[in-house]
């Protein structure tokens, strides 16, 4: 049972470590080489593609926006650029036309490069076609520019406090309400288990002294 539990332990916090590093924003110092726009037949990975933008009709297939960049290290990746709406997650992001706009002013060669920090979330898979959605791009001074995850920060401190303040109630309501009742409880049975061995006990008695009445009539004559 023990590996058992820490099995479902160690899934629980696979999905929660999943999650939160889909949903929460990264930060990528890239080049953008190009933007482009791309009919997309949106399948099975339905969940890993926004809604249409905001005030256009949904469809399972329509034109989506794609930002093109290249790693300081040569390696490519790819950002789709959709509005999120007021959906998951919660970016509000309506200004998908404005950022392919900013994206294609900051499109550079590799002799003069600029380099830019795309803001986004999600993942890039090839196998399942999944690409990340950028949600703002900020030109910074070089390749090795230091961004600080602020949002990560205060989101995963604030969850941090919240679940510390709930393992300090739960610890008191189990120290003022969940132990004394185990103890009640343990206290009654012991008072359960007391009275069964004394009634046992008494059942004993009365069938030894039954059984000894009974042998004393062995040793009589009769007559």
């Amino acid at each position: 049972m023990r590996y058992v539990k820490w099995t479902v332990w160690l899934l629980l916090a696979l999905l929660v470590f999943g999650f939160f590093h889909y949903t929460l924003p990264q930060h990528d110092i890239v080049r953008i080489v190009g933007t482009e726009n791309r009919r997309v037949d949106i399948g099975d990975n339905s969940i890993f593609w926004s809604r249409a933008e905001v005030g256009m009709a949904d469809s399972t297939s329509r034109d989506v926006f794609f930002i093109n960049a290249v790693y300081p290290n040569g390696k490519t990746m790819e950002y789709r650029n959709e509005d999120t709406g007021w959906g998951w997650p919660p970016y509000f992001k309506v200004d998908s036309f404005g950022l392919q706009t900013q994206a294609k002013e900051l499109i550079s060669t590799v002799d003069k490069p600029i380099w830019v920090s795309v803001t986004h979330y999600g993942w890039r898979n090839k196998l399942f076609t999944i690409f990340p959605n950028a949600v703002a791009v900020k030109q910074v001074e070089g390749p090795d520019a230091t961004i600080i995850p602020w949002v990560n920060i205060v989101i995963l401190g604030f969850l941090a406090f919240v679940l510390l303040m709930i393992r300090k109630m739960w610890l008191q309501f189990r120290e003022r309400t969940v132990d004394p009742a185990l103890d009640r409880a343990g206290d009654a049975w012991d008072r359960v288990d007391a009275r069964a061995d004394a009634a046992a006990g008494e059942v004993k008695g009365v069938w030894g002294r039954f059984t000894g009445w009974l042998g004393s009539w062995k040793g009589k004559p009769r007559k």
